[in-house]
């Protein structure tokens, strides 16, 4: 079984930051890309940013410059700096992971429960 915690949501001033980190755990054999989507208000699902295992990111084009993901393959980890935040970055933010399980037979999505970002103007 394996879960993804999400923490670091909240509620900030347009022009703020905030921080969201996943923690991926269990029965893991190993992680191939970890990555960000964030559910708008109007319903449409975006991926923001995703790393692959060896640490290079990707960036959607409406938080390049802003945003910046890290990962620590130790700690089945990885945190998503958000600045200069906008209005339009609210969402529900979910953490992703292509992972293989132990004595499982390829690799799988996991997702993480979501996380609120809302952004005041």
């Amino acid at each position: 079984q394996v879960q993804l915690v999400e923490s670091g949501g909240g509620l900030v001033q347009a022009g703020g930051s905030l921080r969201l980190s996943c923690t991926a755990s269990g029965s893991i054999f190993s992680i191939n890309d970890m990555g960000w989507y964030r559910l708008t208000p109007g319903n449409q699902r975006e991926l923001v940013a995703d790393i692959t295992s060896g640490g290079t990111p990707y960036y959607a084009d409406s938080v390049k410059g802003r945003f910046t993901l890290s990962r620590d393959n130790a700690k089945n980890s990885m945190s998503l700096q958000m600045n200069s935040l906008k209005p339009e970055d609210t969402g529900v933010y979910y953490c992703v992971a292509d992972l293989w399980t132990t004595g499982g037979t390829g690799v799988t999505a996991y997702w993480g429960q979501g996380t609120q970002v809302t952004v005041s103007s």
